[in-house]
């Protein structure tokens, strides 16, 4: 594997999905939030021209929404223009959540997803497959806050997580970014109108061809961890659910706490951070505020230490 490193003339491309669910059951108040803030994180600190950065809200009369296959057609074109040596960063805010695997001999495994505005759930088959399309050299980081989120790509290394750091114990009582299976499979009944217990065969009737290939050809997971240049920050371990948080928590306006708590440790640390000690720091500050979730980094070894979207140092 190349391990991504800064590189002069190198594009840093980006896309940022933030989803409110405006109007129904599982509505949210902080993820548009969450994603314009890092947006100005990013062209402020980080090197991105807002010219190279997509931003897809459900903001009522966005065009286009942030459905399943628009979020897949948007990282595929920005994966598809990467060179060597290019910086592509993913920021998801919405909800989260766990399916049954597809393969009865999984037993009682359950995978994570994203679930865009339409339910057409992003898998973490799906982001395998956007990490295993990067060009040699090219790095591209993820960070969901949404509940369920680590291990959102499909056998990335866990460098922070619930086998490496022991949980603290939180007691704070927030909205969660989360919608569970039983809910899941009630509104996608809804929609689909077919008899199944299996999300899965709803979001294939619904959508078809731009369904997951977890859905469509059963795709599954490979066995050994990969060694690669996909980098992911999770608001939470994949038994954990991520907080939407109001002004009170989010200083004067609705937010994810992960997100919030990103911002913070960026603004206390102006020099540069590495992937390991902005995702430690972040659990630190979540932990001292009392909130139940503990983000997590999944990366190979060299990324772990490589510098936050490999800012370049003074």
């Amino acid at each position: 594997m190349a391990v991504a490193a800064r590189v002069s003339g190198a594009k840093r491309l980006a896309t940022l999905v933030g989803c409110n669910y405006f109007g129904s059951q599982y509505e949210l108040h902080g993820c548009i939030n969450d994603v314009r803030d890092m947006t100005e994180t990013l062209v402020s600190r980080f090197g991105f021209d807002r010219s190279n950065i997509t931003v897809l809200t459900d903001d009522p009369g966005s065009d286009p929404m942030p459905t399943g296959v628009t979020i897949k057609r948007v990282l595929s074109d920005m994966i598809g223009k990467a060179n060597s040596g290019d910086v592509l960063f993913f920021h998801y805010s919405g909800h989260g959540t766990l399916i049954p695997a597809t393969k009865a001999h999984h037993g009682h495994r359950k995978d994570e997803a994203i679930v865009p505005c339409d339910f057409n759930l992003i898998t973490d088959v799906d982001f395998r497959q956007m990490v295993d399309k990067l060009p040699s050299g090219t790095s591209l980081t993820i960070i969901s806050d949404s509940c369920h989120s680590g291990g959102l790509i499909d056998n990335e290394k866990e460098q922070i997580g619930p086998s490496t750091v022991k949980s603290l114990t939180g007691a704070k009582d927030t909205n969660a970014r989360f919608i569970s299976h039983e809910s899941l499979l009630q509104h996608l009944g809804g929609l689909s109108g077919i008899e199944s217990q299996h999300v899965g065969d709803h979001i294939a009737h619904l959508f078809g061809d731009n369904a997951s290939d977890k859905f469509l050809k059963g795709t599954q997971h490979s066995q050994k961890l990969m060694s690669d240049n996909g980098i992911l920050l999770s608001g939470c371990q994949t038994n954990e659910t991520s907080a939407d948080v109001g002004p009170e928590d989010g200083d004067g306006k609705p937010c994810g706490a992960f997100s919030h708590s990103l911002q913070k440790v960026l603004a206390q640390h102006p020099g540069v951070i590495s992937n390991k000690e902005l995702v430690t720091k972040a659990r630190q500050l979540l932990g001292t505020a009392g909130f139940e979730q503990h983000p997590c980094l999944y990366c190979s070894d060299a990324n772990a230490e490589a510098l936050f979207l490999l800012e370049k140092q003074a």
